[in-house]
């Protein structure tokens, strides 16, 4: 229902946009989040986008860095600025019906297969 793309190996202070189209009906009933997990560690909340697009959500220690769009072609982006190190990890999208998505990573519909960012120093 999710998939997830643009991943890759960047250096650091670089910048990659990340993908993720959807394959659901109604699209637009749907929040929005991207979380990540990185090597070792549990997966973490990074950005998450209302139903509509009116309202973003971010990991404190990510803004300024992260932004989370969505289209009407069925896909949301993340775009992540000034790469570091400690970014790299597994990438996942995930879709919830709901009117905001959640910071926990339970209860959401659908998930994407993930995409690996790996930020060199």
């Amino acid at each position: 229902q999710l998939q997830a793309s643009g991943g890759g190996l960047v250096q650091a202070g670089g910048s990659l946009r990340l993908s993720c189209a959807a394959s659901v009906r109604t699209f637009s009933s749907y929040s929005m989040a991207w979380f990540r997990q990185a090597p070792g560690k549990e997966r973490e909340f990074a950005a998450g986008i209302s139903q509509i697009g009116g309202t973003t959500y971010y990991a404190d220690s990510l803004k300024g860095r992260f932004t989370i769009s969505r289209d009407n072609a069925n896909t949301v982006y993340l775009r992540v600025d000034n790469l570091k190190p400690e970014d790299t990890g597994v990438y996942y999208c995930a879709a919830d019906m709901s009117l905001l998505p959640s910071r926990r990573d339970r209860g959401y519909d659908y998930w994407g297969q993930g995409t690996q960012v790996t930020v060199s120093s």
